[in-house]
């Protein structure tokens, strides 16, 4: 089980910290989801920091299991919120949110069944 927690938090980190750079480096993707959802330009640093927050806080739960849960438990309502974006505007473009959905809720998974 140690070797599941491990990897799959390690993939879920990485995946979310990639984000999070993509959103912090003004690169135009994010700027194009951004404008496809129709949400403010404003909030893509906030995004990104949130992203960053969540995949720190993942690594952090090594240290500080329940830091690890939190920061896991935070991710996966980030993109239950990044899905009801891509739906209030019709977006059926869901591939790269399950991606990252499904690796948040297994981190989460992993994490809760590990330590709890």
């Amino acid at each position: 089980m140690f070797a599941a927690y491990v990897t799959v938090t390690i993939l879920a980190s990485i995946f979310t910290g990639i984000a999070a750079v993509t959103y912090l480096i003004d690169h135009d993707y994010p700027k194009a989801q951004a404008d496809m959802k129709r949400v403010p330009r404003s909030w893509i640093p906030r995004l990104g920091m949130a992203l960053a927050a969540g995949s720190l806080g993942l690594l952090a739960g090594f240290a500080v299991p329940l830091l690890g849960t939190l920061a896991a438990a935070g991710l996966v309502l980030y993109f239950i919120g990044a899905l009801i974006a891509h739906l209030r505007v019709g977006s059926r473009q869901l591939v790269g949110w399950a991606v990252f959905f499904v690796s948040v809720v297994a981190a989460l998974t992993v994490n809760v069944l590990y330590h709890w």
